[in-house]
């Protein structure tokens, strides 16, 4: 087979360019030669055979588009010549197979892990502060200004030295001798003193929910943070309400007790309105989050199974080569992990839009394939009534570099999720608990989706992308993997692991998923620090449902 170009399935009617192929010049597959008459830029796409008005464009094997005006074999396809289209889905048919892959390697591994008192297994030990209003946010900043800078885990400031740099110019009437400062960019400065020895950090959570919408928001904002207070990374939690919110106090531990009814661990609900003076508050909310943190510096790393991790599956400013090397990469990592008896969580529902049978025929059970149906219905319907839809996906950086229908965007994001049987369908915001590949509501967007697999509970998160984001979260650590291996070279900043090797031919998929769970290994130990963690990227969004896609 050529290495130029690449045909994903038998089924599929377009090559993918992994060089870019200039105009003119003939390209060979299996005993055909096309010639294009104009540059397909590396990771687009041309037509195998003519194709006439309304034809199917397959890639992946699915209806990934349809043809919008005719289009010649050899010719590159654009948004101009091609519109989404996909395939309709239905309820599960027939029962499901799946051959997991050898896990022997891995069978006795274990990673270091916080052990909670309700068996789960965190990969970091953070205290937790969070409003549950808009209105307590100037608060939380207070405290993170006090507490992080007197306790020694403030993130080293940067940039400082060169705004001090430019006002000292100043102040010289020296402007026009401004230089470029030397940054440590790459570099990890040295933090101050901690402290709690045993806490890997105090996050401070900032949102804009929690009155002034739709209870259903509200409700589920309560969802969402209840989340991450249960969550395996997170020892205690400092909580700030005004108090006449919508997000009420009585919502937000009516979701706790669903999560954990023997919830347990310490809580510090304050309440301006019932508090007297904003000092007061304040001031109480440092003591007891202070007496808090000498409890969860207690804690200790101990050994655990790789069945106690939960990893979410995410993908970002994707390209035309997510789909050939870090999703189905991550997606064998996945299948090694619900092997093993772990959780991986596959989000993005606007993004699973064309492979929906796919993952309904992989239902463990026919209900968690109806539940799936309804929830991907429901969210089209929602998206619709504000006038949009899933064909809105893709941003312009995923079409310039290849990814030109949402169904096609979906066909290579859903790789993430491996092949193994699909055990449970969460909404948003539920915690997850059954092993194996767990489907969860929620929109593509970077943040909101990552910020909702936390709160589902994933320990680690793998995100795949190929332009490059920085997004992180704040008590989870976000491992980065770059599609290609120019973005991996050009932004090492934010890319912990480049999967470019597969689309080089230098790789395997199988190879690579196992190095990605290696890290993965790694990272839940506290060994390795991710790009995202160095950086201190800690990014909260909630979902607003039916807005996002």
């Amino acid at each position: 087979m050529s290495r130029s170009v690449l045909q994903l399935d038998p089924r599929d009617n377009v090559l993918i360019a992994l060089t870019g192929l200039p105009a003119g010049e003939p390209v060979e597959f299996e005993g055909q030669v096309y010639t294009l008459p104009k540059t397909v830029p590396a990771k687009h796409k041309f037509a195998m055979r003519n194709l006439a008005i309304g034809d199917d464009v397959m890639m992946y094997g699915v209806l990934v588009g349809r043809a919008a005006k005719p289009i010649a074999a050899g010719e590159l396809l654009t948004t101009g010549n091609i519109q989404h289209q996909a395939a309709p889905f239905h309820e599960q048919s027939g029962e499901f197979h799946w051959a997991p892959p050898d896990i022997s390697r891995w069978r006795k591994q274990t990673f270091l892990g916080y052990h909670r008192s309700d068996r789960q297994v965190g990969t970091r030990n953070y205290w937790l502060v969070v409003p549950l209003v808009f209105c307590e946010n100037k608060n939380i900043q207070v405290l993170k200004q006090a507490l992080e800078e007197e306790l020694g885990f403030a993130a080293p400031q940067l940039y400082r030295r060169q705004v001090a740099e430019l006002a000292k110019l100043y102040r010289q009437g020296q402007t026009e001798s401004i230089n470029p400062v030397a940054l440590p960019a790459d570099a990890a400065p040295a933090q101050r003193n901690r402290l709690f020895d045993n806490v890997d950090g105090i996050r401070f959570l900032l949102h804009e929910g929690g009155c002034g919408g739709t209870r259903e928001d509200s409700n589920n904002l309560c969802g969402l943070i209840a989340g991450y207070i249960h969550h395996p990374n997170v020892a205690g939690a400092t909580v700030l309400s005004l108090g006449c919110q919508h997000a009420q106090i009585p919502i937000l531990r009516e979701e706790i007790r669903k999560r954990n009814p023997k919830f347990d661990k310490p809580l510090f609900i304050l309440e301006q309105q019932r508090s007297g003076s904003e000092a007061a508050m304040m001031s109480d909310a440092i003591r007891q989050t202070f007496l808090g943190l000498v409890e969860a510096n207690k804690a200790r790393r101990t050994p655990a199974p790789l069945a106690d991790l939960c990893v979410g599956l995410k993908c970002g400013g994707s390209d035309g080569f997510s789909g050939i090397s870090a999703n189905p990469a991550i997606g064998h990592t996945a299948d090694l992990l619900a092997a093993l008896g772990g959780r991986t969580i596959l989000s993005e529902f606007p993004e699973l839009c064309g492979v929906e049978q796919e993952l309904i025929n992989r239902g463990k059970t026919r209900e968690v394939g109806n539940r799936f149906i309804q929830l991907m219905r429901d969210y089209a319907a929602r998206a619709a009534a504000v006038r949009s839809g899933f064909d809105m996906n893709p941003s312009p950086g995923n079409m310039r570099d290849g990814l030109l229908t949402d169904a096609m965007k979906s066909a290579g994001a859903a790789k993430k999720g491996g092949t193994s049987p699909v055990t449970a369908v969460l909404d948003y915001p539920e915690y997850s608990t059954e092993p194996g590949l767990n489907l969860q509501c929620t929109p593509g967007n970077d943040v909101e989706c990552v910020t909702a697999q936390v709160g589902a509970g994933a320990s680690v998160v793998v995100f795949t992308t190929g332009l490059g984001t920085p997004t992180g979260n704040p008590i989870a650590p976000v491992v980065k993997l770059s599609t290609n291996s120019d973005l991996a070279q050009r932004m090492h900043d934010i890319i912990d692991i480049d999967t470019g090797e597969i689309v080089a031919g230098e790789n395997t998929i199988e190879q690579m998923g196992e190095a990605i769970l290696d890290l993965v290994i790694q990272v839940a130990s506290g060994e390795v620090r991710t790009k995202a963690e160095q950086k201190s990227q800690e990014d909260f969004i909630p979902w607003k449902r039916g807005v996002s896609l």
